[in-house]
């Protein structure tokens, strides 16, 4: 007979390498996400206040740059095509983790965030879809919504302060992974007008020399930042949005260890780039994108107008029920159970977070809406509309279920036996339990000592010690 197959649990814990490098990942993230909001915040400051406003448009559209090469760019233009490539590598490099050593590299638990940051992504592109219909608008913003913003998400969790348990934070992070890939894929498929065969070859040609380089075991920065920079350039002459370079670039590294390895390349390469991706290339665009004017006039346009109130909508309800409806259908027609430690309700609450869309939502704007300045800036006010209304929701939510979040965590990180692995990794380690009742026995026999020496100290304040009568105080 066959024993019973054991029912798998959605959102159960990590394994402890997994579970590293979620916390690694996370820490840079949350603190990018940060710097993230300062510069949105900034941006719409100087944007908004009128001894600044002018300076600020001035500076976003000064070019620099060598025309001879295509390439003389605005400030905002080098920020979007330019840095964010950067954030791109990033992902690129994620996406090929996850799908080599993480969690998409098993097809039944890569179901879940894939199912879900597909529904996740076509939900809010029909709700904008079916808004925009219904009132007349362009349907040229579909794709605005779509995406997640994962730094921005986990700055609302370090404000908000609450302790998610490390499975939802891991299924965030891999849900704005599979997130980001089809937004590449949109920006490519969808927002590439027209095509100069010449620089396309060139880049391609590029990317073959970087393979191979990494293939003959090449090393130094000094070979491949060039080399990055002219299949960079190339790209972007050749009309393809040149953030998929990075994508590429990232894609190629080799992101799974060799023995003797204690981590791969791919993981070597992400760690020294991924605080510039975090801490530099991402803020300075959203400075440079979020500096929209804001006014109560123009609050109210983005309720009013089919194109923002589409994104609006996109953002908090499609992202919610499309992510939400995704993972529960997922759940039921794979027989997988939820966690016994959490609810539905607490899936609901980490997709109401994952409506928080900035990064790649106002680049998507910019391209969706190139040529129309007053649109695209009407759009990008709605990014950010439906992103802070994204952010309270799952605020509310999430502080009602801090205290079990808190229960989790903590017991999650619990190290009894200072080994520095959590003891819930360890259970199954006879030795976790004899080092464990070696310290018990240690507290034991501390506790018994200093009860004797209490009771020795008792019987000795006794009037006439240990009960002979007659005699004085001891």
């Amino acid at each position: 007979m066959t024993a019973p197959r054991t029912p798998r649990k959605a959102f159960g814990r990590l394994s402890l390498p997994e579970r590293n490098y979620v916390a690694e990942a996370l820490r840079t993230e949350t603190v990018g996400g940060v710097l993230l909001l300062l510069a949105a915040i900034a941006a719409l400051a100087w944007a908004n206040i009128p001894a600044f406003g002018d300076s600020y448009e001035s500076v976003s559209h000064f070019h620099f740059g060598p025309e001879a090469l295509g390439l003389n760019l605005s400030v905002a233009h080098w920020a979007a095509d330019g840095l964010l490539a950067i954030f791109f590598f990033v992902a690129g490099i994620e996406l090929k983790r996850e799908l080599v050593a993480g969690d998409l590299k098993d097809p039944k638990a890569a179901a879940l965030p894939v199912v879900a940051a597909l529904c996740g992504m076509a939900v809010p592109a029909l709700v904008y879809t079916v808004t925009n219909t219904a009132g007349g608008g362009s349907l040229a913003g579909w794709a605005v919504p779509t995406a997640t913003d994962i730094a921005f998400a986990l700055a609302v969790l370090a404000v908000i302060g609450t302790s998610l348990p490390s499975a939802l934070r891991a299924f965030l992070l891999t849900l704005a992974v599979v997130d980001d890939l089809f937004a590449i894929l949109i920006i490519a498929v969808f927002f590439t007008d027209s095509l100069n065969f010449a620089a396309l070859g060139g880049a391609v040609v590029g990317l073959v020399v970087f393979w191979l380089l990494l293939r003959q075991g090449v090393r130094g920065w000094y070979v491949y930042v060039p080399l990055g920079l002219v299949i960079w350039g190339l790209m972007y002459n050749s009309g393809v949005h040149a953030t998929i370079a990075g994508v590429a670039m990232g894609l190629m590294l080799r992101c799974h260890t060799r023995e003797g390895e204690e981590h791969s390349p791919g993981q070597h390469i992400e760690h020294l780039v991924r605080p510039l991706s975090a801490g530099l290339a991402v803020p300075l665009f959203a400075l440079f994108s979020a500096g929209v004017s804001i006014s109560g006039g123009a609050l109210a346009d983005v309720f009013t107008k089919p194109e923002t109130l589409g994104v609006v909508l996109g953002l908090v309800v499609g992202k919610t029920f499309g992510i939400f409806g995704g993972t529960w259908l997922t759940a039921r027609f794979t027989r997988a159970s939820l966690s016994d430690d959490l609810e539905w309700a607490d899936v609901f609450a980490v997709a109401t977070l994952a409506g928080i869309g900035f990064t790649v939502s106002l680049l998507i704007g910019e391209l969706a809406f190139e040529g129309d300045a007053a649109m695209t800036d009407e759009v990008k006010a709605a990014v950010l509309t439906g992103s802070v209304v994204a952010a309270l929701l799952a605020t509310v939510l999430l502080k009602i279920r801090n205290a079990k979040y808190r229960k989790l965590t903590e017991a999650e990180e619990r190290d009894e036996d200072l080994s520095g692995v959590p003891d819930v990794y360890e259970e199954d380690d006879p030795a976790y339990h004899l080092r464990v009742a070696a310290i018990y026995e240690k507290k034991a026999a501390e506790h018994r000592r200093i009860a004797e020496e209490m009771e020795a100290a008792r019987l000795a304040e006794v009037p006439g010690g240990a009960g002979d009568e007659g005699d004085g105080p001891a």
